[in-house]
């Protein structure tokens, strides 16, 4: 692990724990060189993962970024960081189930889609936007247009969203 004070790697970990939420692993470290110390947070990866763009051509799975663009998504909108990275953390977890090695960007983005929907619409709409690639208002009204007759068909008060 690099030291991010001097750049030194030799840095030694001086204690290891589960996170609160178990999803990593939090070490606090030292550098032998500098004698800098600081925190890293490190993540189980069940298998490595390939997405496949749709240009065909393959790059390899990054969690940071699907986490950046579902918080793009939510900016400015009242849901707590807390909520969003268990969101990202559960996303993370359905695409690692699916039991494959590789995996398309569109299955990505419909399963970012049906998380974000259960959590806000209007996130839900942002990330539409991208992912479905809209170029005109139309494109925006016909997708309002099929998330008005989705949401008829269920209750009142979106129950799914509230902790």
């Amino acid at each position: 692990m690099k030291c991010p004070y001097c750049g030194g790697f030799d840095t030694q970990v001086k204690d290891s724990r589960p996170t609160d939420d178990g999803t990593s692993i939090r070490r606090r470290r030292v550098c032998s060189d500098c004698g800098g110390r600081f925190t890293t947070f490190e993540r189980v990866q069940l298998r490595e993962l390939t997405v496949v763009k749709r240009s065909g051509r393959k790059v390899s799975f990054d969690r940071d970024k699907l986490s950046r663009s579902i918080e793009v998504a939510l900016r400015k909108r009242p849901v707590s960081e807390e909520r969003i990275e268990r969101l990202v953390n559960g996303l993370v977890r359905q695409i690692e189930s699916l039991g494959e090695s590789e995996i398309t960007s569109e299955e990505i983005g419909r399963i970012a889609m049906k998380g974000l929907k259960a959590l806000d619409d209007v996130a839900y709409v942002r990330f539409a936007s991208v992912y479905r690639n809209f170029r005109e208002a139309k494109d925006f009204e016909a997708f309002l247009g099929e998330l008005s007759t989705e949401d008829e068909g269920r209750p009142e008060g979106r129950g799914d969203a509230q902790d």
